[in-house]
Order: C-alpha cells, then sequence, then structure tokens
C-alpha cells in the first residue's frame, strides 16, 4: 500500500489516503510517485496537489497527518510546533528547548511550558 497525503494552497495536510501499490505503478511495473498522484488527482479533481508519505517516515521525513505542512524547500512534512518554545531542527523536527531525561520504563515526562522543564510523573 502506498500513502498520499493532499496539501493545500498554503502547503497544509488536508486528507492523507491509502492507495493500493497496483494504482502506483509505471508501465514497466515499477512503483512512480507520479503514476500514484495521477491516480489521487483522478478520484479528488485534477486541480488537487499530492505528495506520497510514509507510514515508517521514509518519504519525506515522517508520514504526513492531517494539520501537518509540507515544506517544498526540504521536501519533507513538518508537524505543528507542539510548544512555542520548541524550535525545528534541521532534520524536520521540534525539539524542546532542554532535553527530556532518560526514564527506566516505571516513569514519563510531560513538557510543562510555564516552566521550561519536563514533570516526572510515574
Amino acid at each position: 500500500m502506498a500513502y498520499f497525503a493532499q496539501i493545500d494552497a498554503n502547503n497544509t495536510v488536508t486528507n492523507v489516503i491509502v492507495v493500493k501499490d497496483s494504482d502506483c505503478l509505471d508501465s514497466d511495473g515499477n512503483h512512480s510517485e507520479t503514476v500514484g498522484v495521477n491516480f489521487c488527482k483522478s478520484l479528488f479533481g485534477s486541480q488537487t496537489e499530492w505528495k506520497q508519505t510514509s507510514r515508517d517516515g521514509s518519504i519525506r521525513n515522517q508520514q504526513a497527518d492531517i494539520g501537518d505542512t509540507y515544506d517544498a524547500t526540504n521536501d519533507w512534512f513538518v508537524s505543528p510546533q507542539p510548544y512555542p518554545s520548541w524550535t525545528l531542527d534541521q532534520s524536520g523536527l521540534w525539539e524542546p528547548p532542554v532535553s527530556r531525561p532518560s526514564s527506566d520504563g516505571t516513569n514519563w515526562f510531560l513538557w510543562n511550558e510555564d516552566t521550561l522543564s519536563w514533570d516526572e510523573y510515574s
């Protein structure tokens, strides 16, 4: 199965669909994003814009979800900024100003934007 994200004029993901592999094959039987995009356009209209994505992030950095943004410069999808203090790193992922503490498996941490720190919960 192949996954395709529909993006609007602002490069925001508005839809993500699953397409059969057979609907993405070129005349030589090879997978083609262009063929898959054309298939999506045949379903949703020729004026729609589509980019392939993948569940494991191997295509365009991460799986596209509704509300994500397509960054055309880097050709990848970016999730919405989770907190105002977080910054986008060079790989297109949001990073907190303080690294998450390591866990021994019995505790977990939530980001506290008010204190710009991680709160521990057990």
